[in-house]
């Protein structure tokens, strides 16, 4: 009988070479979202010397984005080890020097990695989509714990996540999904309902598709305080290549108690 997807075989997703070349692509070419440059600039701290802590930061694309707009007290980190190292190389090739702070670590654990131990951050993100991608909500709840423990009180939290109820089409598919999971037949690989799991030319890709009455209640389970939240579109029109490169989404932005 298949066995249900691990974080371990997340991790063997994302440092698989498909999925390493289209996030490098991005981080190289794509830059910030013209929706996140919005909402950083209405959530972010102003002060550039604000210590920052982004999970999930793949290969950069975010990290950088940041750098550019001038903070200089960046830690990122990401739990596969090969965009960490495109990551790395991304940030020598542009020269962000001493500004950014990049380590591997797991979201659920970062609060006790010794890069962070005894540090207190104004801010953190975890964007497209990456908390979703962590499988089991006792997983992600336990993610959102250790970033609570990492910031300051009042510090703001930035990340996405998909919605399953945003769009016709999208409810449909989940009617259809709801009648699989009552009779048995879902994907055994699975989780819990909302998972999906799917292989295209990009590799192999696992997201959680959350309701917006799921994160509420995660956020309210973790130490954060809902302050907003909005689907993108309704935030800014993104390029054809922001589109081409990632799905409507969902921002969040909570504050550590």
């Amino acid at each position: 009988m298949p066995q249900r997807l691990s974080s371990k075989q997340v991790r063997a997703d994302f440092n698989d070479l498909r999925a390493v070349v289209h996030y490098t692509r991005a981080a190289h070419r794509l830059g910030l979202w013209a929706s996140e440059l919005k909402v950083f600039d209405q959530f972010l701290p102003q002060q550039k010397t604000a210590r920052i802590l982004e999970a999930g930061c793949g290969a950069g694309r975010v990290t950088l984005g940041l750098w550019e707009l001038g903070y200089k007290k960046i830690h990122a980190f990401d739990f596969a080890e090969e965009l960490c190292a495109q990551a790395q190389s991304l940030f020598l090739e542009r020269e962000v020097g001493k500004a950014v702070t990049l380590f591997h670590a797991d979201a659920r654990k970062v609060a006790r990695h010794p890069v962070v131990t005894g540090m207190s951050f104004d801010a953190a993100l975890f964007m497209f989509n990456g908390l979703m991608q962590i499988p089991g909500r006792r997983n992600r709840r336990a993610a959102l714990r250790s970033l609570d423990a990492c910031c300051k009180p009042g510090a703001p939290l930035i990340f996405t996540t998909h919605d399953r109820r945003h769009s016709k089409l999208e409810r449909k598919l989940w009617e259809r999904e709801t009648k699989l999971w009552l009779t048995g037949r879902q994907d055994p690989a699975l989780v819990e309902f909302g998972d999906r799991y799917f292989e295209d030319d990009l590799g192999r890709t696992f997201m959680h598709l959350p309701v917006r009455e799921e994160i509420l209640e995660d956020l309210a389970a973790t130490g954060w305080t809902h302050e907003w939240d909005a689907m993108r579109r309704t935030i800014s029109r993104e390029s054809r290549a922001v589109r081409d490169f990632s799905d409507e989404c969902r921002f969040w932005v909570a504050k550590r108690g």
